[in-house]
C-alpha cells in the first residue's frame, strides 16, 4: 500500500523512477481512499444522534432507575458532579448501565456531547463540549450563514437583523463592529452563545457577521 500523503507518494514513486503520467493515475486513484479516511476522522455524532441512537433505549422511559430525560430533578442531583465526573461514570459504566452505554464504537468526546445534551433537555444550560482534537478547517463565512446563521437572520425573526440589510446592522455598530462580534458571542438577547454552534471559532464568527453586513465580502468601515 502506498501511504495516502499525496507529496510523500509522489516523492516515492518518482524516486523509484515511475514517470509522471503514471503517478498522477495512482495518486488520481488514492483521491476516493483519502476522503473517506478524512470523513470518518470527522464524522463525529452530535449529542443529539447519540442519545436517540443508544441512550434514549433506557433514558427515554427511565427504565431500571435510569434518569430520565426531561426530569429536571432526577438529572440536577447528577449534573452537579459537573461534565468530567458525570461523564466519567458513562465511560466507565454504573449500576445497571454498561461501559459507554453499551456502545464501545463511541468515542469520550462523542459520550460527553450525549451526556450534555441530556443535561440540556433536563433544565441544564450547559455548552456543548468541542473536540479539541479536530483539525481547526476554518469554515467560509457563507457557508456558516447558510447552515446556521440563515435561520433567523434570513427572514429576521426575533428581531434578527436580516442578511444584507445595512440598515437594520449600522445601529448594532455605534459602539464598534468588535464589540458587536464580541456581544454576538457571548450571546445576545434571544440568540444563544456563538449562534448555537458551539464549535465556531472567534475569526469564523467575525467573518459569519461580515458576511450578513454585506454579503459582497467588504467588512464594514
Amino acid at each position: 500500500m502506498f501511504p495516502i500523503s499525496h507529496s510523500h507518494a509522489w516523492k516515492r514513486l518518482s524516486r523509484n523512477g515511475i514517470s509522471k503520467q503514471l503517478t498522477m493515475a495512482i495518486l488520481v486513484a488514492l483521491l476516493p481512499v483519502a476522503h473517506a479516511q478524512s470523513a470518518a476522522k470527522t464524522d463525529v455524532k452530535s449529542g443529539k444522534e447519540v442519545v436517540e441512537t443508544v441512550c434514549a433505549g433506557c433514558h427515554a422511559t427511565g427504565v431500571s432507575g435510569a434518569p430520565k430525560i426531561g426530569d429536571h430533578k432526577a438529572w440536577s442531583k447528577r449534573a452537579s458532579q459537573g461534565l468530567t465526573s458525570l461523564t466519567q461514570d458513562a465511560l466507565n459504566g454504573i449500576r445497571r448501565m454498561p461501559p459507554h452505554g453499551g456502545s464501545p464504537g463511541l468515542s469520550d468526546f462523542e459520550i460527553q456531547r450525549a451526556t450534555t445534551y441530556m443535561v440540556n433537555q433536563s433544565g441544564g444550560r450547559w455548552k456543548e463540549p468541542i473536540d479539541k482534537s479536530a483539525p481547526l478547517t476554518q469554515r467560509s463565512a457563507e457557508e456558516i450563514v447558510r447552515t446556521q446563521c440563515a435561520k433567523c437572520h434570513e427572514s429576521g425573526v426575533g428581531g434578527a437583523p436580516r442578511i444584507g440589510d445595512r440598515a437594520a446592522w449600522f445601529p448594532r455598530m455605534k459602539l464598534g463592529f468588535d464589540k458587536l462580534v464580541r456581544s454576538a458571542i457571548n450571546g445576545h438577547g434571544g440568540m444563544p452563545a456563538r449562534g448555537g454552534m458551539a464549535d465556531l471559532t472567534d475569526p469564523e464568527f467575525r467573518s459569519a457577521i461580515t458576511y450578513m453586513f454585506n454579503p459582497a465580502g467588504t467588512p464594514p468601515k
